[in-house]
């Protein structure tokens, strides 16, 4: 069934999870230690398929997709080219960092023209990889996961980190069928979309608070706050039925976002102690932005 919403929304979502999943790939490959040079092998072959998908969504994304997207700072950041270049650097492990220089570039939709069937039939075949290439990559996360919880591996990852990981894998699974099968993404409802979201941003909270070194005492007791602010906002959500709380939401997730890119600053700049990867730290602030652009529609 051709429409335009299909093709936008199909681009505008894996612009955002194409990079997120490419991203969490080489997070696995870089936390997996020789005894397991399988396992980050395989990593690395989701890592350069993400890459892929994610260079043809750029292709084929000039000119189509809004505005709100291309200005939102969730699909690159002013710290993402920085953060490639210094996880490339400090991993060994290879970023087509060209991918970014290309999404500086992109271009968002500035008129209703049609966007033809030609694009409709590229995105069709973009959106079946995309497909493929998540059931494969859940499958691999999942495996980790069961590996790790039987203590059959070790990684520098946090179990519940492979779990927030898998979680986002599967939403964007879900997302790419509904369009499939609808033709576009039908409007879900905001308590739903607040109950995953705050979540999310209350695991990137304890996961901050983790990570960072024992002396960044004021940083730890912020991360540790912002983690109970989203706790106490989950937990009203799930009471919430069908109600929403997004004001909160959008308030609580402005303050992260600004802590995130400050940090995300810090750690570039060598200013702040942690095992913090720059670009987990541009990864998280990414999801930050994202989720305050579905606040705001």
């Amino acid at each position: 069934m051709f429409n335009d919403n299909y093709v936008i929304e199909s681009l505008e979502l894996h612009l955002f999870f194409g990079r997120i999943m490419k991203e969490h790939s080489l997070f696995l490959k870089a936390g997996f230690t020789s005894a397991d040079a399988n396992f980050a092998e395989m990593a690395e072959f989701y890592k350069q398929e993400f890459e892929k998908l994610l260079s043809c969504a750029v292709s084929l994304s000039n000119g189509i997709v809004g505005c709100d997207v291309v200005n939102s700072g969730e699909l690159i950041t002013e710290f993402t080219r920085p953060a490639e270049k210094q996880t490339q650097c400090f991993t060994g492990i290879a970023i087509d960092r060209e991918i970014t220089e290309r999404e500086s570039e992109l271009k968002c939709r500035a008129n209703q023209c049609s966007v033809g069937r030609e694009k409709f039939r590229q995105v069709k075949a973009l959106n079946r990889t995309a497909l493929r290439l998540l059931d494969g990559l859940i499958a691999f996360k999942e495996t980790v996961l069961r590996k790790v919880l039987r203590c059959d591996m070790f990684t520098m990852n946090y179990p519940l980190l492979i779990e927030h990981i898998i979680r986002e894998a599967k939403l964007y699974r879900d997302y790419v069928c509904m369009l499939e099968k609808n033709g576009e993404l039908p409007c879900e409802a905001m308590r739903d979309v607040e109950c995953f979201w705050n979540r999310i941003m209350m695991e990137h909270a304890l996961f901050i608070r983790g990570l960072l070194d024992p002396c960044e005492t004021e940083l730890f007791n912020s991360a540790d706050g912002f983690a109970k602010d989203y706790s106490a906002l989950l937990e009203k959500c799930r009471r919430a039925h069908d109600r929403t709380m997004t004001a909160a939401s959008l308030r609580q997730t402005v303050k992260f976002r600004d802590f995130k890119a400050a940090g995300t600053k810090g750690i570039e700049n060598c200013e702040i102690r942690s095992v913090i990867l720059p670009l987990l730290a541009d990864h998280v602030l990414r999801e930050a932005n994202h989720y305050i652009r579905l606040l705001q529609c």
